[in-house]
């Protein structure tokens, strides 16, 4: 019978990824002295740090003994996404018993084992057995599922653009809020936690939340829409970079600081943090995906701000001096 691991700590997502981050530092190889010293900065920043290092130390030790698929993804994909988010997952979750983890070992999380998957940074183009267009964006993944009587996409997580095929068979693309009816549509549908946002480029797609108990929403050519289980926000017209990423762009207008560099983050390892001081400074332009390094040298130039880099991995955009 597999080993128990220890059962979880009050560890929040974001300081999991942070811990996740160090351990693969570290096991890069011996840190820098500037290196030790951020991450002791951030081990004796606050107690929910340090219970998350010691928290996954012990999973970190104990992870050769289980046989689960999430646990060979964490130890045998050194620098892949799947290695990152399968010690975030052991970490955040744990297992309380052998029992309790053995059903996830029969149950595996779908995004480890998605039909197609795009690696973090990273663009993917496919083209569906019906002809449907499907790109799938930095760290996304879906399931496919087509027969002789329907075809069914499930967008695990990340985003994806989509492209509808004409075919005598009805398509539906599931999230974890909602399924969706496109009728021979171009769309961009993006998995949050805690909701889903569409917008629809050509054609038209219905709409019903999965727990919402009426008539589903005609969403139109042109127009997007953010839903939860249960309702949906009012529709509105396309932002101007709508699907930017699908041509290797991230496009801001007039965008927060901080969420301009929550976007770009989704494109890069490791933490790209915001100083509090500058979060709220405006950024407007396009800028290529595929050189973050760049986009950051670009800030410097074009606000008041200064980028430090304490590793590759661990980046924080301050105010200037």
């Amino acid at each position: 019978m597999n080993p128990a691991l220890p059962g979880p700590p009050d560890i929040g997502p974001q300081v999991a990824e942070q811990a996740v981050h160090w351990l693969l530092e570290m096991q890069a190889g011996p840190l820098s002295p500037r290196q030790q010293r951020a991450w002791q900065q951030w081990h004796d920043a606050h107690s929910e740090h340090r219970r998350a290092w010691e928290h996954i130390q012990r999973v970190n030790q104990r992870l050769r003994g289980l046989s689960s698929p999430l646990a060979h993804a964490a130890l045998n994909a050194p620098k892949s996404s799947s290695r990152r988010q399968a010690l975030k997952l052991l970490l955040i979750l744990g297992a309380g018993s052998a029992a309790a983890w053995g059903l996830r070992e029969h149950n595996p999380l779908p995004p480890l084992l998605a039909d197609y998957r795009s690696p973090l940074g990273q663009r993917r183009k496919l083209q569906l057995s019906d002809g449907s267009q499907l790109q799938l964006n930095t760290d996304s993944a879906v399931d496919v599922s087509f027969d002789g009587q329907q075809r069914l996409i499930r967008l695990l997580e990340g985003e994806i653009l989509l492209s509808v095929a004409r075919d005598s068979r009805p398509l539906r693309v599931q999230t974890a809020q909602g399924l969706l009816h496109p009728q021979e549509a171009r769309l961009n549908l993006r998995q949050f936690r805690q909701r889903t946002q569409l917008a629809v480029f050509a054609g038209s797609v219905g709409l019903h939340p999965s727990a919402y108990p009426g008539a589903p929403l005609q969403v139109g050519q042109g127009q997007q829409v953010s839903f939860t289980d249960r309702a949906w926000d009012a529709p509105s017209p396309l932002d101007a970079g709508s699907g930017a990423w699908s041509e290797g762009m991230l496009v801001a207008a007039h965008m927060r600081l901080a969420d301009f560099l929550d976007e770009l983050g989704r494109y890069r390892r490791g933490q790209l943090n915001c100083d509090p001081r500058v979060a709220d400074l405006l950024i407007s332009g396009s800028y290529p995906l595929d050189d973050s390094e760049r986009i950051l040298d670009l800030l410097e130039i074009s606000l008041p701000v200064k980028v430090r880099r304490f590793t590759r991995y661990w980046v924080t955009v301050e105010a200037r001096a």
